[in-house]
């Protein structure tokens, strides 16, 4: 017991002391009076990222090898985009996009730990993800309102703290909300843990009922991503944001076994989403013959080639699941399996498109 209540002291010392060091890291541009506009674009991955996979080392024990391994990782990453050109062009906001990603999957590794189980892992990965979204948004709301009702209160005295409250308290506020969330869904994952699935559970039916009604009037409305930069833009985030609803869907199917209706939903919504992911795909290929190739279209199709790939492969699972031909603990084994190939491409666009093109 003694032994338990110490390791948590650590841990909670530990959270604070990462906090502090993510805030720190967040004002370096005002310590050292950088451009912010050259630092945040091109730094704000390495602001979280790298803290947490330290918590994440510490907490599963990784060997010094390995924890020498996601340092070099983070520090290669950081000294090359900074050493990229600073001229605003595609591949440059590319590079910068991606590479948050590359981030969020070195501390996947960090997470997983060890290889043994690495397919549960990866798909406790994604759960963590899912988890870690909705207590992150829970703590700055609360966060927001209060940092207004402490504005409010000084004002009230005639004391103008917003600049300084923003400047400072806010902007360590900001980055810690991540760094406490993943403490309390470390150690209260019996209640946090009920949170996304919820939520997923609630939203999978709307959003099926939603990308149905939209394609219908798409055929109406006379537009179309084809000559719409804009319209396919919005098109892909769509796109993006209902993968990510799948995968935390099925990243809760080890824990919590599902009715055959919600089976269903996420068959249909995975076989919709393959109807949205080939409207995308036909527009980017029609928009590279008609206009030739760029970063953007590049980093389009090729991401788009690899989610539809993804979404069959799931889609063929799904079926067989609802087929009762399969357990559904199969859906998130693919999910698992197909992760490192995201990995990949996002290495390729950030550090290969800079020189590519």
């Amino acid at each position: 017991m003694i032994k338990k209540e110490l390791t948590k002291h650590k841990e909670i010392l530990f959270i604070v002391f990462a906090s502090i060091i993510a805030g720190f890291i967040a004002k370096l541009p005002v310590i050292f009076s950088l451009d912010e506009e050259f630092f945040y674009p091109r730094n704000i991955g390495f602001i979280i990222f790298p803290v947490l996979a330290l918590y994440f080392s510490w907490k599963n024990q990784l060997s010094a090898t390995k924890i020498a391994s996601i340092a070099a990782i983070f520090i290669v990453s950081a000294v090359y985009i900074n050493l990229l050109p600073n001229v605003e062009n595609d591949t440059l906001i590319l590079a910068c996009i991606h590479l948050i990603l590359l981030m969020w999957s070195i501390l996947g590794f960090a997470f997983t730990g060890e290889i043994k189980n690495a397919l549960q892992k990866r798909l406790g990965y994604l759960k963590y993800s899912g988890d870690l979204a909705v207590i992150t948004t829970l703590i700055l709301i609360s966060g927001g309102l209060l940092s207004a009702i402490t504005i409010a209160l000084f004002e009230l005295i005639d004391l103008k703290i917003a600049d300084f409250y923003f400047q400072n308290i806010g902007i360590f506020g900001l980055v810690a909300a991540p760094i406490v969330g993943t403490y309390l869904i470390q150690t209260n994952p019996q209640l946090i843990g009920k949170v996304s699935p919820l939520i997923a559970k609630i939203f999978s039916p709307l959003v099926l009922v939603m990308l149905v009604v939209y394609l219908t009037a798409i055929i109406f409305s006379g537009k179309d991503p084809y000559n719409n930069r804009e319209f396919l833009l919005i098109f892909n985030i769509l796109l993006i944001g209902v993968m990510a609803l799948i995968f935390f869907s099925a990243a809760d199917t080890t824990d919590r076994p599902k009715t055959n209706f919600q089976n269903w939903i996420l068959f249909l919504l995975s076989a919709v989403t393959i109807i949205v992911n080939g409207v995308a795909l036909s527009a980017i290929v029609f928009r590279i013959s008609e206009w030739g190739i760029t970063p953007n279209r590049a980093a389009v199709l090729g991401a788009n080639l690899l989610i539809l790939i993804n979404l069959i492969i799931v889609t063929i699972q799904l079926y067989k699941v609802i087929s009762h031909k399969s357990e559904i603990n199969t859906v998130g084994e693919t999910i698992s399996r197909y992760l490192p190939i995201y990995v990949i491409w996002t290495a390729i666009v950030t550090f290969l498109f800079p020189l590519i093109f």
